[in-house]
């Protein structure tokens, strides 16, 4: 084992954090990566356990937003063929979310595209979710983009245990993805999010041209937020998007990521999100290195694993899926 990683290790059993130069040298170190990926699955399972968080979502409203993030479909500034429609009914919400909690989903998401509701469509989505809260027996999280502290106390008191609301990259590399608002911006709602007592869930998208320091930087910046449930996404390039052409990342080098993200923030649940298909086989590998959550079925406009195949590698790993 390198004298870094022995340096990480003995840090972390201690229950100390490590800093932002422990990690950069972690990550550029001339080591063997299962080396890595041992210890990071050793920390995870002393702090989380041998189980995974199973969490699914609904496009709840889709397309013609305003923002210019040049990774997502949704945005009406690019022309990228995804349906559009306006706020689904709430009886297309509840079967939706039925039948993953019938799969073995614990935790349920209402996605909206935009860069916040109208106060109409805000109040339907607090009717869906008094109404999942009264038929199902799910955690419910909602993504709505932009929130006031008023607008989070009102989602709390409907029901709403987590609220999500991604940084998608560092403060420094923010600009390079968009500029139709700040990177600022995204930290005042969840922190108003977090004033209103929600947990929040804050990750990004890797992939998007950063280098592993800027990862690295992001994975810190969620730290400092005390963020405990983190998606990492990797870019699926859309076709009509400024990031369409945007070069891949290799599969070890996420798994990696990972794992850093997981000796950074030793305590959190960090999980599969969009994207995570690019892998292929070592999809495993993850839950091996880090990963102890996992966003199952669809994504917000491409398709995933079903969720019967997500529990089946679960468990075929030997892990067990949080009820």
């Amino acid at each position: 084992m390198s004298k870094i990683l022995k340096h990480v290790e003995k840090k972390l059993h201690n229950g100390r954090l490590i800093d932002f130069e422990e990690a950069i040298e972690l990550s550029e170190a001339s080591l063997e990566i299962e080396e890595l990926f041992h210890l990071a699955d050793k920390i995870c399972k002393k702090h989380m356990g041998n189980k995974v968080d199973l969490c699914a979502i609904i496009n709840a409203k889709s397309g013609k937003c305003a923002e210019n993030c040049k990774y997502c479909a949704q945005s009406g500034h690019y022309n990228t063929g995804i349906p559009s429609y306006p706020l689904l009914d709430i009886q297309d919400v509840l079967v939706s979310a039925k039948e993953n909690e019938k799969e073995g989903v614990h935790r349920f998401s209402i996605v909206t595209s935009g860069g916040n509701l109208s106060e109409d469509d805000f109040e339907k989505v607090l009717q869906m979710i008094v109404s999942l809260r009264s038929e199902t027996n799910l955690r419910l999280c909602a993504s709505l983009g932009s929130l006031s502290v008023n607008q989070a106390l009102r989602l709390k008191e409907a029901g709403l245990s987590m609220y999500h609301h991604n940084i998608e990259t560092c403060r420094e590399y923010y600009a390079n993805i968009c500029d139709s608002h700040t990177y600022d911006d995204r930290i005042h709602t969840i922190k108003n999010a977090i004033m209103a007592g929600l947990t929040v869930c804050c990750g990004g998208i890797i992939g998007m041209g950063e280098g592993m320091k800027q990862r690295i930087k992001m994975a810190f910046e969620l730290r400092e937020l005390g963020i405990i449930s983190i998606p990492i996404n990797i870019l699926n390039p859309i076709k009509g998007t400024p990031l369409e052409y945007a070069e891949k990342i290799e599969p070890l080098e996420i798994v990696k990521t990972i794992s850093l993200f997981r000796l950074i923030i030793p305590y959190a649940f960090i999980r599969y999100a969009g994207g995570r298909n690019a892998l292929g086989e070592l999809q495993r590998k993850g839950f091996m290195a880090g990963i102890n959550g996992v966003m199952v079925g669809n994504y917000l406009t491409t398709v995933g694993n079903t969720v019967s195949d997500d529990v089946e590698m679960i468990r075929e790993i030997g892990l067990e899926v949080c009820r």
